[in-house]
């Protein structure tokens, strides 16, 4: 993965991925061309799924607790008072 892969925004990483996937299917690239951007598919995939696990960690619902007080819980966890 490149330094600007890191530093790139989120939807332009899509957008290239995106890019790429239609000039593979277009099979109008020579072998060493497709391996390429294969290759480089690959690595803004899994920059991206990792990108959305951070945020996915990230997010937390808001609910209200009994005394009617805002409070939050990690996303995926069972409300209070219920069972997951």
């Amino acid at each position: 993965m490149s330094k600007s892969t890191k530093t790139e925004r989120f939807e332009d990483m899509l957008a290239r991925l995106e890019r790429l996937v239609r000039s593979l299917e277009s099979e109008e690239l020579a072998l060493e061309e497709s391996i390429a951007a294969f290759e480089e598919g690959m690595a803004l995939s899994a920059e991206c799924q990792r990108r959305l696990d951070a945020a996915q960690r990230k997010v937390e619902l808001l609910e209200r607790n009994a005394d009617g007080a805002p409070t939050t819980r990690p996303l995926g966890s069972a409300p209070a008072g219920e069972d997951a």
